[in-house]
């Protein structure tokens, strides 16, 4: 009696971890989904935005500095969603708006004493 009360609890136990692996697997491919997602709306966005010459110069970023051309995505997406963008961004203007994002960044300068 004792042995069958034991190994109905350790079998319990058992189901009970194999159900939280399940489930925590589900939740990994739901947060993939859910990335994958994302991506895809961010890209058809950009589509809309940049023009091709634009976007290869965005790719080009991407492949130096991904932190860096992300930031530029989401102002751009932003400008876009609140109707700041009047057409698509030509790779001059592109240019133009990277050399205004480098200028707003600090200078750090190392000196020696």
């Amino acid at each position: 009696m004792p042995d069958d009360l034991e190994r109905l609890r350790q079998e319990r136990i058992r189901q009970l971890i194999e159900q939280q692996r399940v489930a925590q697997e589900q939740e990994l491919v739901q947060q993939q989904l859910r990335k994958a997602e994302i991506e895809a709306q961010i890209r058809t966005i950009i589509k809309k935005i940049l023009t091709p010459e634009a976007r290869e110069r965005l790719a080009n970023i991407r492949i130096a500095r991904p932190d860096f051309a992300r930031q530029i995505e989401i102002l751009l997406i932003q400008l876009y969603q609140t109707g700041r963008l009047p057409k698509q961004i030509t790779d001059e203007r592109l240019k133009e708006m990277l050399e205004k994002l480098r200028s707003k960044k600090r200078e750090i300068r190392i000196r020696r004493a």
